[in-house]
């Protein structure tokens, strides 16, 4: 182990000023991934189906302040428009769908948060990684205009400041781009859910409404 991390920290130096920002932008992908992750499977998943059933059995009822009792049992985005509404359930349809909506665009931007962080990452990267190809290029090619070929090992040294930035800014790429389609796709499950529970929520206001 001792070893690699060695190794690793050899080609970091020998990698050049580029290998700087790209060791900033992968620490930071590494705080966007995880956090979002914690978001995204804990604060944001929600037992939607047994949520709902519990509230238009509550409204029913009747019992509209214990269904927003039940509403704070449950986390995520789904049980905060179902809340939302349920505060102003008194409201008329039109009024209702507006706060709903309202409420979903707040949910969706907090589901959103830092994601754009990662497809950043993931774009920048590798163009770093490039650029340090061509700075490492530059320089091999100076020594051979300067010293001919001569000096086989300034050559290749500028030749491996190339590949090891390319491969770096590659590597933060590969790291970051997954998470950020995975997230990405999570988050639309999310969206249809809540679009799904807010139909839900107005056609249960309008039945009871009726009644």
């Amino acid at each position: 182990m001792l070893a690699i991390g060695g190794s690793l920290v050899k080609h970091f130096v020998n990698g050049g000023m580029v290998m700087w920002p790209l060791l900033v932008l992968s620490i930071l992908g590494l705080i966007v991934i995880f956090e979002r992750g914690f978001m995204l499977y804990f604060r944001a998943r929600t037992k939607t189906a047994e949520l709902v059933g519990k509230v238009r059995r509550l409204l029913q009822e009747g019992k509209t302040d214990a269904a927003i009792k039940a509403c704070d049992t449950y986390s995520g985005p789904t049980a905060a428009i179902i809340k939302a509404s349920l505060l102003r359930w008194d409201a008329g349809r039109d009024e209702l769908e507006k706060l709903v909506e309202n409420a979903a665009i707040h949910e969706i931007a907090r589901l959103e948060r830092w994601i754009w962080v990662l497809a950043l990452i993931s774009n920048i990267a590798p163009i770093l990684g490039f650029l340090g190809t061509v700075v490492g290029m530059i320089q091999s090619f100076d020594v051979i205009a300067k010293e001919g070929l001569n000096n086989p090992g300034k050559v290749a040294k500028g030749i491996s400041v190339a590949l090891i930035t390319t491969a770096g800014g590659l590597i933060v790429a590969v790291m970051t781009l997954p998470f950020y389609n995975f997230y990405s796709t999570k988050i639309a499950t999310y969206i249809r859910e809540m679009e799904t529970t807010a139909n839900i929520v107005l056609e249960t206001h309008d039945q009871l409404a009726k009644k």
